[in-house]
Formats: structure tokens, sequence, C-alpha cells
């Protein structure tokens, strides 16, 4: 019998609202891999949190929260709109920060990528190619500038019918990338050896044509 072989990993980084999870989803599609969106497994955490009237700061509470989202994983979980609430987004950005609660959630991610479910898998967060699959086979930073992100977050804050202006979610995101970049655990920068993206002038169909192309010529 021949050895399964080995899946092939795409991790994909970058910041909020840069566009990396429509990106890394479009390219799991076209790739036929399986995807893993590893920031709505922490929101699932800071969602359980805010359920519990915890708080995301409290590093005892987040590990707890985090032990259980650990412990009672499924991916249909992932598909809660709950997660996407702008509430549920900030409190991540806190608990996220504690090292025991990235550790809790470590063997979700790497199981999943190991596993694969086909050919290999495309997993987006802001530490995959760093800590979660250093060893992927290859690695893509997405960003673009902060202006840009925060007008897209507006947009789609918007449409949900949340009542916000452009400065605070301005204000909002720079807090934010300040918090990911500069945690002691697993902070946000690019891998090494990623390649760096910036979707700022690019429309989602073209990223997407681009990141395939660079992907399929990595992969081979």
């Amino acid at each position: 019998m021949q050895p399964k072989p080995t899946p092939k990993i795409v991790a994909i980084d970058g910041p909020s609202a840069s566009g990396k999870g429509t990106l890394a989803k479009a390219l799991a599609r076209e790739l036929g891999f399986a995807y893993l969106d590893t920031g709505a497994v922490y929101r699932l955490v800071a969602k359980t949190i805010l359920e519990q009237g915890l708080d995301p700061e409290n590093k005892d509470q987040a590990i707890k929260a985090a032990t259980h989202v650990r412990d009672s994983f499924t991916l249909p979980q992932l598909d809660d709109p709950a997660l996407r609430q702008d509430t549920v987004a900030q409190a991540t950005s806190k608990s996220s920060a504690h090292p025991e609660v990235r550790a809790l959630l470590m063997d979700i991610q790497r199981g999943f990528a190991a596993k694969g479910g086909h050919a290999g898998a495309v997993l987006d967060g802001r530490d995959i190619g760093t800590v979660v699959c250093p060893d992927a086979a290859f690695k893509l930073f997405v960003t673009a500038s902060p202006e840009i992100r925060a007008q897209r977050r507006f947009k789609e804050l918007q449409n949900k019918g949340f009542t916000t202006t452009y400065e605070a979610v301005l204000q909002d995101m720079r807090e934010r990338d300040a918090r990911d970049s500069g945690r002691s655990a697993a902070p946000l920068k690019p891998a090494e050896d990623a390649v760096l993206f910036d979707t700022s002038d690019l429309t989602a169909d073209k990223a997407l044509e681009k990141a395939l192309h660079l992907v399929r010529q990595s992969l081979g």
C-alpha cells in the first residue's frame, strides 16, 4: 500500500480587513483544498467569554473559555453568524493575546492542517506561517493600508446596520493592529519566507487571480 501523501499547506496571514479571509476561501475552492479560518476559532473563544459574562482581558477566564472550546470543538461551530459581530471581534483581539489561549488552540489548527481532508489545506490567520505551520509549502502575507482596510470594515458594518463612523473604525483598527503586532505570543508579522501581497488597489477577483498564480507556481 502506498503511503498517504502529506497534504500541501498554504498559510495566509495578515491584519483585519486586509482581504485575507475572502482570498483564502477562494484559493481553497480553486485548488480543491480544505479551508480553515483560524480567526473564527479565536472568535469562538471570545464569544464563549462574552456569553458567560467573563472578561477577555482576564487570563484565567480566557483560559477557561479556550479549554472549553478545545474540548468541545466541531467545525460547524465556526458557521455561527454571531462570530462576526463587532463586539466579538473586539473581545477576540484581547483574549487571543494570552499565550496560554493560543497554546490551547494550537492542536485544533495543526490537526486540521495535517489531516487536510483533500490534497491540501489553506489556513488563514495571524500566525499561521510563523507559528502554527512554519513548514507550510507556501506562505502569503496579505496586507493593505489602514485607510483602505478601515473603509472596507466601515462599509461592512454599515451593510449590517451598525451605526458608526469611518474615523472610529480607523482608530479601532489601529489599536487592534498595535495589540496584534505588539503581543508577546505569536505577534502579527510576516514569516521570513512569506510573499508580501498588498490588496489596497486590487478587487477580490484580481487578488485571487494574482495569488492563484503565485501559489500554483510555488506548489508546481
